[in-house]
């Protein structure tokens, strides 16, 4: 497998997988950190070997920062790791990683980032 086949089967197996969110999320504080941690990681190997597409990007927004359920749980856990989550996602938008972003998908974003500051 290529790095960019490999990078999407552990995306859709473990990043964006129900049960393995369910998981991080009874770990609290430090699921939260887990879940920031992957957005970090994925974010590092796009901008070292290009691996990520644009539906991943949105698809981490979705799931990550913006779906109801799991805002609320990274609100009240880490908020921390929910404001660097949107600012890596962003900073991916503006460096062009990310190449066609949702208009509303950045919006949500950019919101979350506002809620979380300091």
């Amino acid at each position: 497998r290529t790095l960019s086949e490999e990078t999407t089967r552990v995306f859709r197996a473990r990043v964006v997988n129900p049960r393995w969110m369910t998981a991080m999320r009874r770990h609290g504080y430090k699921g939260a950190f887990e879940m920031a941690a992957t957005v970090d990681y994925l974010f590092g190997y796009d901008a070292t070997a290009g691996v990520m597409a644009d539906w991943m990007y949105e698809q981490l927004s979705q799931s990550y920062v913006l779906d109801d359920e799991n805002r609320k749980f990274m609100s009240e856990s880490n908020p921390w790791a929910l404001h660097g989550m949107a600012e890596r996602l962003l900073e991916a938008a503006g460096r062009g990683m990310w190449a066609a972003p949702e208009k509303a998908t950045l919006d949500g974003l950019k919101q979350v980032l506002l809620e979380t500051e300091g």
